[in-house]
């Protein structure tokens, strides 16, 4: 077990409310955004709709469980270290395993996604691309949470101008079409479920969060949370519609902004991809951020800001994804999932016994708490819904069951 009272390898720091805020978003709006029109051709925009209120829901709460549960400890500690000394050992390693898989998922779909979308742009080799991508990726991690929150803080309000601009464009321009938008399968719902959660995924940086907060401003934390969840899932919606209503569900590609740029017109075709490389960029920050500290404090790593093991943390973060990127491993969406599978059924049971057990110990008494949003019947209700998605998609990875898309 952890150490209750000793100090931390890692540091707090100050952030702002939008700051917070812009760390939420920043996390969401990366890869699984990109993916949803695709991941829900076949399933249709409802189907996707109602998905996106339900993980957001559901996501949400469980964030608010990890933000109580930080809260109610004295020494700073990421998931896996909230997870060692709540749940225990295996407990804290299926955590670190999740964060990894579902940060190796998403980064490796960053690495690729963002070669591809700068060869097009400039006509290099994908794979320059990429190496180009990783300069400022890399470089702000390696600056620490104030800089990847700062950053994000400038780059999300970019990124929100051009989609909020390409939507728009969309309805006014060529028009959407409301036979493409009405139609819907729900024989296809399950597997657009596990993507949508997949598309929540700044449950991670929940940690990272809160230790930004001070006891003076604590009550930013829900704050930021409920906020950059309601924001993201307003986005998670509006770019499929916009997207799907235009090009309709046989022409939609599996990265959204290249059929949509094409329907839209040559002015698109920088808009979009410039969308789609700043969101990739703050989806890695964030998730490139969170996976780091959960390195540094898993494997007890004596400080976070000791540069020889900053390096070595940063390396395992940014090595990996970029030769699985290049190996033709696995396609972009289905990386995607299967992330979003193994994540979220951790991710939904985790926090539920965390919470639990902080509660029972209470360490210190929190400054703020989930309060009814923590009754038995919402826990089980995370728990079988987020499991249940999770076997289905594996199942369906192995052909067992029909794919979404």
């Amino acid at each position: 077990m952890s150490d209750s009272n000793g100090s931390s390898a890692l540091t707090r720091t100050k952030l702002t409310l939008l700051e917070g805020i812009a760390l939420i978003v920043g996390a969401n709006i990366g890869a699984g955004v990109l993916s949803l029109a695709y991941g829900a051709k076949n399933a249709g925009w409802p189907v996707l709709v109602f998905w996106v209120v339900v993980a957001g829901v559901l996501t949400t709460i469980s964030m608010l469980y990890v933000a109580e549960t930080t809260l109610r400890t004295n020494k700073t500690l990421q998931l896996s270290g909230l997870a060692e000394k709540y749940v225990g050992n295996l407990g804290s390693w299926l955590i670190f395993l999740s964060v990894a898989v579902n940060a190796l998922g998403a980064l490796v779909a960053y690495t690729s996604g963002s070669g591809q979308i700068l060869a097009e742009l400039f006509g290099i080799p994908n794979m320059l691309g990429s190496f180009l991508f990783f300069i400022p990726a890399v470089g702000v991690i390696w600056l620490g949470l104030k800089a990847a929150g700062v950053a994000e803080k400038f780059i999300t309000f970019g990124m929100l101008f051009l989609v909020v601009l390409l939507v728009v464009a969309s309805i006014i321009g060529p028009g959407l079409k409301v036979d493409y938008l009405t139609f819907y399968n729900p024989k296809f719902a399950i597997p657009v479920f596990s993507l949508t959660v997949f598309s929540f995924l700044a449950q991670y940086i929940v940690p990272e969060l809160s230790r930004g907060y001070s006891k003076e401003d604590i009550k930013n934390l829900p704050r930021a949370i409920s906020i950059g969840m309601l924001i993201t899932g307003v986005l998670l919606a509006l770019v499929p519609m916009a997207a799907l209503g235009l090009t309709g569900p046989e022409k939609v590609t599996e990265v959204v902004t290249i059929a949509w740029a094409d329907a839209l017109g040559s002015w698109a075709f920088f808009t979009a991809n410039g969308f789609a490389l700043l969101a990739m960029l703050t989806s890695f920050w964030a998730l490139g951020q969170s996976y780091f500290t959960n390195i540094i404090d898993r494997f007890k790593f004596p400080s976070e800001t000791n540069k020889k093991y900053r390096a070595i943390a940063l390396a395992i973060v940014a090595v990996p994804p970029f030769i699985l990127a290049y190996s033709g491993f696995v396609g972009f969406v289905d990386a995607l999932s299967i992330a979003g599978a193994f994540a979220g059924i951790m991710m939904a049971i985790v926090p539920v016994m965390m919470l639990n057990k902080s509660r029972k110990i209470n360490e210190r008494e929190p400054e703020w708490t989930c309060g009814k949003l923590a009754h038995p019947a919402i826990q089980t209700l995370i728990i079988v819904l987020y499991t249940g998605a999770g076997i289905y998609t594996l199942l369906g990875v192995f052909n067992v069951l029909p794919k979404g898309w």
